[in-house]
């Protein structure tokens, strides 16, 4: 196989080399991993094959339309609309569409359906089950607890299982990384920030969710503390996007500057070294793949964790103070 990829990758070079063209790698790994609105078939630093373009929804939301957008000087910018709202389908969501169906038919085709049978039989579904009683004990029970962590381990399992897809889906070639756009990630992080808020709701109430806005700290300093803590909470599925967004997006910028250095030095002798760097960093990007889904997973029980215990918290001081009062009570009827 590597022998293959450096006969490929020094094949292209050559041919680049011998006709002496510039080519623009900085602009193919661009091309490569921003969204588009429409499906091509990339061949290395070459003018990428046009598969299908993708369908262009366009909502109104003024009564003359949208209009396209213009720069400061006038020019019209291609593919940008103003006055509307733009659902249209892009590359990057058709690859969400397609990692949820492949867990789907995966979950489908390896889940254990016979309750009678309590150890699944297949590779497929040792896999699938080992990898849920992680999430559900390692990541879940261990974040939030014995009580409340099953209650929450369905969100985390979808949401381990749907980034490692993705991921993995992005390592295919002609294929692309839904998990290296900001947007998909951010949407992922807010996701976890809802649910966050909702389980800290469900433990404390909405009075002990709102009191814990203070730092219960005297009111006077709550000018100050209500905004830090409100800060905090947005802060949370800030960490999530970034981390996701930049380490599925630097892995594939890497890999292919390596391979194109070859095409930038012009020598099909650089192959030989940039190649087998490029398998490498390949191998490695399966790894992330893994390795960010369980980041965020992670992130995701741990931060859900901290709002079921704000609600403990909240009823171990009011179990507190009462026990005060009753003992106080108790010693003035005594005496």
């Amino acid at each position: 196989m590597r022998k293959a990829m450096v006969l490929f990758a020094s094949l292209f070079a050559a041919t680049a080399w011998a006709a002496g063209s510039e080519d623009d790698v900085p602009g193919y790994i661009l091309h490569h991993v921003v969204d588009s609105p429409y499906l091509e078939i990339e061949v290395p630093l070459s003018n990428p094959i046009h598969a299908a373009d993708l369908p262009q929804i366009l909502v109104p939301l003024k009564a003359d339309g949208c209009a396209p957008r213009m720069t400061s000087h006038g020019q019209e910018i291609p593919g940008l609309t103003e006055g509307c709202l733009d659902l249209s389908i892009t590359k990057h969501t058709v690859m969400m569409w397609l990692a949820a169906l492949l867990l789907m038919a995966t979950l489908f085709i390896w889940s254990n359906r016979d309750k009678s049978k309590l150890v699944p039989r297949g590779a497929g579904a040792n896999i699938i089950e080992m990898l849920v009683l992680f999430v559900r004990d390692e990541l879940a029970i261990k974040n939030i607890g014995k009580e409340e962590g099953p209650r929450y381990v369905p969100y985390l399992l979808t949401a381990f299982f749907f980034v490692l897809f993705m991921n993995l889906l992005g390592l295919i070639p002609w294929m692309a990384t839904a998990t290296g756009n900001l947007a998909v990630t951010a949407t992922l992080a807010v996701c976890t920030f809802f649910v966050t808020q909702l389980a800290g709701i469900r433990a404390a109430g909405l009075g002990g969710y709102l009191k814990h806005l203070t730092g219960g700290v005297h009111w006077a300093l709550w000018p100050i503390m209500i905004p830090v803590e409100v800060l905090g909470l947005f802060t949370k599925p800030f960490a999530l996007t970034m981390r996701l967004f930049a380490n599925m997006l630097a892995g594939h910028i890497v890999l292919f500057f390596l391979l194109g250095l070859i095409f930038i030095l012009g020598h099909p002798a650089v192959a030989l070294v940039s190649v087998p760097f490029a398998f490498a960093i390949y191998l490695l990007e399966l790894f992330v793949a893994f390795v960010q889904a369980y980041v965020f997973t992670m992130l995701s029980a741990l931060f859900i964790g901290m709002s079921v215990a704000m609600g403990h918290h909240h009823d171990d001081h009011g179990h507190a103070a009462e026990g005060s009062h009753n003992h106080d009570h108790g010693k003035a009827h005594h005496a």
